[in-house]
Formats: structure tokens, C-alpha cells, sequence
């Protein structure tokens, strides 16, 4: 702690730990793993993609627990595999991991055309205009009530209190569903996400971990099963679960892919919006002058909302397949190879970005970021996260001079989702 009682925190991108640099100029570019979770966990990645923008920026992974992989690293070259999906496909899957054999979870975001788009838009009028409108009040509401609950002066966890909450209301609404039970999608986004080194399972052995996961995803189909059950028995309604029930392209989906779209819609619906939640609180900590810069001037909170989803970029990388042979950056990416585009690299392009590695929440051309994809697969819900998080800061504003970040945060084992497990705050008086 330093004197005045702030923790006094870093920008892991612009001051970088040492020893973390020094390894990753020192050790061989082939050995580089950059899907390593520990880097996320540890906030030390920076460095190893900083490395494979400038001297590798396609880069042949030879040898992983998952299999052998591409990594493309720079803001271009993501755009070009992210927006040609005749030669990269998204199945079978969006992470590095393939799907078990005895384990499918069939999802849209892992399919191509025809299939994905009649399944993506059978859901996208839930995030339409005229229904982001309608949910702006409802929101702003919850928003205020959860802000006006929280403690001054008291150590709590941002995390859970705010951004956890928030989001899973939210998202509750999208379902309607069971509003006592909507901490059980915090759980399930969690669980499906999660690995065996997380601490969310009773055991770390992958076997045992593994086991709890399905189990704990079975009670989630089972429970919306049961939503399914009420909602395909009635009229129409506005609800995620109404829609998929009675949707040409999803009411005979199997209770696998049933369950691969639920983890699809929980996660994309709360866990990348209430990380970036997280992060907006974290970003400004570790640069005051942009706090200072957005408390003189609250028309700025549009702004630094898309600034904190390039600079947090909850979701750190999407994959595709190669359908044929194809050639980037100088190499030759071979039918079938794993391709993996990391946005939170190209994120950090300073070949592309002016000053990537600054929070600017005033930034040029703020919204070009890569954070919700491009091409057919860009976020169906990136207007719903952008509403929520402007909502949630203005609804701050008028509240606190100040949030205190007055610990480390504690940060998700995973190269995939890059959050965070607890943020520990002060908030010292209110307006």
C-alpha cells in the first residue's frame, strides 16, 4: 500500500515485469506457447506477443497438450482469417481444445453457413434496437439499486458485487428465467469454461475435474429443459428460450446442441460484459489521468466504454480450421491446421493502433478493435455489452467521486476468457 492508502497498480502491457520479458526474448520462437494460462493468470503475456508481432507473427506451435496450432498475431492478419470463412472454418470448435468425443456441445458460433446463420438469427432479435430500448430503463434501474446497495468505506469485491450481478440480471431477462435461481448462470458460465487448474472443481485431477464439469452442465440442460418444456407449449415470447423453442432452425435441436447454444448464450452474454465491467474499474486505477480526464467530462463514458473493450479483450482468442492450403504472413497454413486469432494481440498492433498500449479513453477511431470478431461471427450482443457498461458508468458518475482499487486483482486461469475472479475496492464517500 502506498501512504495515501491506494494499492498502487501497473498497466502489465506498458511496465512489464522483468524477469517475464527477459524469458520471453531469451527462450527459442519456436517454444513459445502463448495459449499458456499461467501467462494470464500471472498478467505476463504481453511480452511473448510482443515478441511474435515483430519477429513471427504467424507462429507454428509444434507441439501442445491439444495438438499442434497456428498463432496469428497482428490486427491484419486477424481481420483476413476472421472474414474469410470459405477458407477457415469454425468447426468443430472456437478454442484450441477439440471437442471430446463423448462430450459434444454443437453451438452456432462453431458453425458455418447455412447452418449458423439461420440459428444466429433466430436469436438476434432479443439484442435488436427495439429491444436494447426497451431493456434501457430495466437496466439503469438494476444498475442504480446494485450501486445504491454498496457499502463507502468498506473494503468488497467489485467482482462479485457489481459486475457479476449486473450482468447476470441481465441476462436472466433474456431467458426469463427463474430470477432466485439466476446465480446458477454464473455458475455454469463459470464451469464451462473452466479447466481443472481453475479452483471451481473439488479436485484438480483432469479426469475428476472433467466429470464434475459434465455433471454440473447436465443439471443446466436439464434445468432449462424444463423452461424449454413450458415455453414450446405456449404463444411465442420475447425470450431467448421462447425463441430457440419455437425458431424453424433450432426447436429440433438435441439436448447436446440445445446445451452447446445455452453455454454459448450464458457466456457470451455475461461473462465477456461483466469482465470488461471489471476491467473499465481496474484501467482507470492504473491511469488516473484518463479518471480525471473522464470525471471532467462524463461525455466521454461512450468512449472509454469501446477503449476498455479493446484494452480488456475478454475474450482472448477465437479459432478456426483451414480448408485448404493457405498462405499468410509468408508461411503456408495446411488443410485442416488449427488457426488460432489472438485478439488481445492484435489488440496491442502498433502497426495499426496509435499508442496501443496507452488506456486513451479519448482515443481516435476508438471503436477499431478486434474484440467482437468480424465477419459473420462478430458478437451478436456487442450493442447489449456496449449498453451496459454506458449505462453502469453513468449511473456511477453521479454517485462516486471515486472507486479505489486497493489490491491486485485476482485473475482467471485461461487463455480464452481473460477476467477476473475478484477485485477487491473502496469506495471512500459518495457525491
Amino acid at each position: 500500500m502506498a501512504a495515501d492508502g491506494n494499492f498502487q497498480l501497473r498497466d502489465g502491457a506498458r511496465d512489464q515485469d522483468a524477469e517475464a520479458r527477459a524469458r520471453a526474448y531469451s527462450i527459442p520462437i519456436e517454444q513459445i506457447d502463448p495459449a499458456d494460462a499461467e501467462f494470464f493468470k500471472t498478467d505476463t503475456f504481453w511480452p511473448y506477443f510482443e515478441r511474435l508481432r515483430k519477429e513471427c507473427p504467424v507462429h507454428y506451435q509444434a507441439e501442445h497438450e491439444f495438438g499442434p496450432y497456428w498463432s496469428v498475431t497482428k490486427y491484419n492478419d486477424i481481420m483476413e482469417v476472421d472474414t474469410n470463412h470459405d477458407a477457415f472454418s469454425s468447426e468443430p470448435a472456437i478454442t484450441i481444445a477439440d471437442p471430446e468425443d463423448d462430450f459434444q456441445l454443437p453451438m452456432f458460433i462453431a458453425m458455418d453457413p447455412p447452418k449458423h446463420d439461420a440459428q444466429r438469427k433466430t436469436v438476434s432479435p432479443v439484442v435488436a434496437p427495439p429491444n436494447l430500448a426497451a431493456m434501457e430503463p430495466v437496466i439503469r434501474q438494476r444498475a442504480a439499486a446494485i450501486l445504491d446497495s454498496l457499502p463507502i468505506g468498506e473494503e468488497f469485491d467489485w467482482v462479485d458485487k457489481v459486475s457479476i450481478e449486473l450482468t447476470t440480471m441481465t441476462l436472466a431477462t433474456l431467458f426469463d428465467f427463474p430470477w432466485e435461481d439466476r446465480r446458477k448462470l454464473t455458475r455454469w458460465s463459470d464451469v464451462a469454461t473452466a479447466g481443472p487448474e481453475s479452483g471451481l472443481f473439488d479436485s484438480t485431477d483432469p479426469d475428476e475435474a472433467d466429470q464434475q464439469r459434465r455433471m454440473e452442465l447436465y443439471e443446466c440442460v436439464d434445468y432449462f429443459m424444463n423452461l424449454w418444456n413450458e415455453r414450446v407449449n405456449a404463444p411465442p415470447r420475447n425470450d431467448l428460450i421462447s425463441m430457440l423453442a419455437h425458431g424453424e432452425a433450432t426447436r429440433n435441436m438435441d439436448r447436446q446442441e440445445y446445451l452447446g447454444n445455452l453455454i454459448l448464450l450464458i457466456v457470451g452474454g455475461n461473462d465477456t460484459t461483466r469482465n470488461t465491467i471489471s476491467g473499465s474499474i481496474l484501467a482507470l486505477n492504473q491511469n488516473p489521468g484518463e479518471y480525471a480526464k473522464l470525471k471532467a467530462d462524463p461525455s466521454l463514458i461512450p468512449s472509454m466504454v469501446s477503449e476498455t473493450i479493446r484494452w480488456q479483450t475478454p475474450l482472448a482468442h477465437m479459432r478456426r480450421n483451414a480448408t485448404r492450403d493457405y498462405e499468410l504472413g509468408g508461411k503456408t497454413i495446411k488443410k485442416g491446421d488449427k488457426v488460432i486469432m489472438w485478439y488481445v494481440s492484435g489488440n496491442r498492433d502498433e502497426e495499426v493502433i496509435e499508442r496501443p498500449n496507452d488506456y486513451w479513453i479519448d482515443r481516435p477511431n476508438v471503436r477499431r478493435h478486434l474484440s467482437f470478431g468480424f465477419g459473420i461471427h462478430r458478437c451478436v450482443g456487442n450493442r447489449l455489452a456496449e449498453l451496459q457498461l454506458r449505462i453502469i458508468w453513468e449511473e456511477i458518475m453521479k454517485r462516486f467521486p471515486d472507486i479505489k482499487v486497493v489490491g491486485p486483482p485476482t485473475r482467471v486461469m485461461s487463455s480464452f476468457v481473460k477476467g477476473y475472479e475478484k477485485l477487491p475496492v473502496v469506495i471512500p464517500t459518495r457525491l
